[in-house]
């Protein structure tokens, strides 16, 4: 026992080896912690089809490093022993340091399995995923420029200074840029929000055409003609934007005219007539058919009906064939489209 009351550093030889045999033993108690659950949860993720499994799997067996083990046991093992606070102050302080720094591994992980999943998804939908490089770069950078000033901050270093600078610094380059930096958010804001996706047609403004790229400073649509357009992003999210993918059914206005000298029993008979024509289209739905107004040469019917597809030309080949049938009806009915005439009365004098 002579030997084990040996004074070193201010403690025992005793202290040293409790101390010693505590921080073996917390190192070697996380470690295999961590390797049985990473084990465990890697034969759940196994069986299981969602990802989220396999994520905190990966945070737990590859993310958590052995290094924050190691300094959790000399930090107990620290506990043990009187030792100077200064020497206290730095061992306290490393905790944090690589504390900070493993919590900024887990959130790298993070940010890549959130974005990595949203962009899976959005690229099903056929979306540009250019942003999201963008996205990832500032996420980690706001991360890690937080995990940096915490672990300042907890060395005892003044880092309100800093902050400031980073602060003025951030305004300075944001004013300097601020046209480029409004078109990257807006991209991120398309990529988010996902007002539209490629291969959506889209009405903005008098412009019209299918989405073709979305990119971090502009977007490009192919108009019906066969030119490209090119929208800044800001100036697209700024405008009403019509998009025609959601929609399921097309609604189809028409007005057809009569002359006035058309009997009363046929204009009576022509919303029938036309109700007729219309029901035996293919993926047709009639809505009404009314005498509607007294016109200047003419007597206007009004005709509502949806397609039962968004399709364009659909609506067009029905429309041709709904048109022709009527024309055929009318000829064989003897009623007569109106265009626009003047009766010209002229009166003698007596």
């Amino acid at each position: 026992m002579f030997i084990l009351d040996q004074v070193y550093l201010g403690n025992s030889l005793l202290m040293w080896i409790i101390a010693l045999t505590a921080a073996v033993a917390i190192y070697v108690a996380t470690s295999v912690l961590r390797r049985l659950i990473g084990r465990r949860l890697k034969v759940l993720a196994d069986r299981t089809t969602t990802d989220l499994d396999d994520f905190v799997a990966d945070l737990i067996q590859v993310r958590t490093k052995k290094i924050l083990f190691l300094v959790f046991a000399v930090y107990g093992a620290s506990l043990f022993l009187v030792l100077p606070p200064d020497v206290q102050r730095i061992i306290l302080g490393a905790v944090f340091v690589f504390l900070f720094f493993q919590v900024g591994l887990w959130g790298n992980g993070i940010i890549k399995f959130l974005v990595t999943r949203r962009a899976a998804k959005d690229g099903e939908d056929g979306l540009n995923l250019e942003a999201y490089s963008v996205i990832t770069w500032i996420a980690k950078a706001s991360l890690w420029t937080t995990v940096v000033l915490l672990v300042l901050n907890n060395l005892g270093i003044e880092i309100t200074a800093l902050v400031a600078g980073l602060g003025i610094s951030g305004i300075a380059v944001a004013l300097a840029v601020q046209n480029i930096l409004g078109d990257l958010f807006a991209s991120l804001s398309i990529i988010m929000d996902r007002p539209f996706i490629i291969g959506d047609f889209i009405i903005v403004g008098d412009l019209m055409g299918t989405v073709e790229h979305v990119g971090l400073k502009t977007t490009r649509v192919l108009s019906l003609s066969g030119e490209q357009i090119v929208f800044s992003n800001t100036d697209l999210l700024e405008s009403r934007i019509r998009n025609f993918r959601l929609m399921n059914e097309r609604r189809v206005l028409f007005n057809l005219g009569v002359i006035y000298q058309t009997p009363a029993d046929k204009l009576e008979r022509i919303p029938g007539m036309i109700r007729e024509i219309i029901e035996v289209q293919e993926h047709v739905r009639f809505d009404r058919a009314h005498f509607a107004t007294f016109g200047d040469f003419s007597l206007n019917f009004q005709i509502v009906y949806w397609v039962l597809d968004r399709d364009y030309a659909l609506y067009m080949g029905i429309q041709q064939e709904i048109n022709l049938a009527l024309y055929r009806k009318f000829e064989e009915e003897k009623i007569e489209f109106a265009y626009p005439t003047q009766t010209l009365f002229v009166e003698k004098e007596s």
